[in-house]
């Protein structure tokens, strides 16, 4: 039974739908960019000045992913029930004040704090919240939203790694730092604050808030008794793993292989823009395909990337391939993520859902990096950290087959607008 509601236009959204898309896109650009992509560059003009490990340094950023999955639950919840502005704006603020508090550290407790805000602002602002919103306030078209939203995000690092890299050197690890909260309160906060309605579908009525928040909390429940749910956690968690184990490795990997630094730097230069073509043309041909197909081309291209590493030595073409496939997967493997609850499953308590989902996620990237280095210590080398993840990776795709067959709605047809 459809739950009445009541709309208004007090905000952007209410008079351009368009521009509200777009302002949320940015946002995210801005959100990625300036917390997360800033890391690797900030790392060592850190140890340098302050003298501290790399392993140190990075288990904070361990920490905020592991705190992210923790709050992603919660958060999604939050946003069932009409929060999602209130969620956005304070995790902006969070985002600002904890990249300022970095800037002034002078311990690793410090930091290690920080990071927990980060990880609890990551959960508020980055893409789950975000694709939350978008379901629950165009459940005819999230679709479409959560592909531009994507695409114009899948600039972050574009944009941001040069931006944080010349800032750093041109005025040193902490202002670059205080410059990227500058930009959490200038850009991100406005936008989340005037871009999102106060309440997921502005109601009203006391009587249908409730009504709604009913029918939300009962789907997330019943989502732990469905196989579907089962199979798409373990099919994200592997997933996720085998793609953070490789992203923070593929570096050092190269380099044992002894490949050039020509070759090197233009391979980890193609990922980028292959994710961001690859989410252009799901964008183009959205309606003339389902989610299914993508899928399968999705957990399918993942492990074919890591085999073409495998076998591609110091090999430039083979390696740039492994660079374009990669990167693709990975770029339509976030839209996948942000639509395949509703299509597979419901849109009913899709903020609980989906944290629900990001919470083992999440807690695998942060332990994927540290497994991955763990089993090139054991072996001396990194083919039996290749030969894993790609082992994973196909654990990965046999679970998005079986979610495909025992979903509710098993024959899923192109979402139009």
């Amino acid at each position: 039974m459809p739950i009445p509601t009541t709309a208004k236009s007090s905000d952007i959204a209410g008079s351009n739908e368009s521009l509200t898309t777009w302002l949320l896109a940015f946002a995210q650009l801005v959100s990625w960019g300036s917390v997360y992509y800033s890391f690797s560059l900030l790392v060592v003009p850190m140890e340098q000045s302050m003298g501290w490990s790399r392993t140190a340094t990075n288990a904070a950023l361990s920490l905020g992913l592991l705190v992210s999955g923790f709050a992603a639950y919660p958060v999604g919840r939050w946003i069932d029930h009409g929060l999602g502005r209130r969620v956005m704006t304070v995790g902006s603020v969070i985002a600002a004040a904890m990249l300022l508090l970095w800037s002034v550290s002078s311990s690793r407790t410090v930091v290690f704090v920080a990071w927990i805000g980060l990880g609890l602002s990551m959960a508020a602002t980055f893409y789950d919240p975000l694709f939350a919103v978008l379901t629950h306030r165009y459940p005819q078209r999230y679709k479409t939203k959560i592909t531009l939203v994507t695409l114009v995000a899948g600039f972050a690092s574009t944009v941001f790694i040069p931006l944080t890299q010349y800032l750093v050197v041109a005025t040193g690890w902490r202002f670059a730092l205080a410059v990227l909260a500058g930009c959490n309160l200038l850009v991100c906060l406005p936008i989340h604050h005037l871009a999102i309605r106060s309440s997921r579908l502005d109601i009203s009525l006391d009587h249908v808030k409730s009504e709604r928040r009913t029918v939300d909390d009962e789907a997330a429940r019943r989502v732990l008794r469905t196989p579907t749910f089962w199979a798409l956690v373990v099919c994200f968690t592997t997933y996720y793993a085998t793609f953070a184990a490789l992203t923070f490795h593929l570096v050092p990997l190269m380099v044992e292989r002894g490949v050039s630094n020509t070759v090197l730097v233009v391979t980890m230069a193609l990922i980028g823009p292959a994710q961001v073509i690859a989410r252009a043309v799901w964008f183009v041909f959205d309606r003339r395909v389902t989610i299914t197909t993508v899928g399968f081309i999705v957990v399918l291209l993942f492990p074919a990337s890591t085999v073409i590493l495998i076998f591609a030595g110091k090999s430039a073409a083979l390696l740039w391939l492994f660079a374009l496939c990669y990167g693709a997967a990975n770029g339509m493997m976030t839209i996948l993520r942000g639509t395949i609850v509703q299509q597979f499953l419901w849109t009913e308590g899709y903020g609980a859902i989906s944290g629900m989902l990001s919470f083992p996620s999440n807690i695998a990237k942060g332990i994927a990096p540290i497994a991955a280095a763990s089993i090139w210590d054991i072996a001396r080398g990194y083919p039996a950290v290749e030969w894993t993840v790609l082992l994973v990776s196909l654990i990965s795709a046999i679970c998005f087959f079986i979610a495909a067959q025992t979903s509710p709605r098993r024959h899923p047809t192109p979402t139009s607008d």
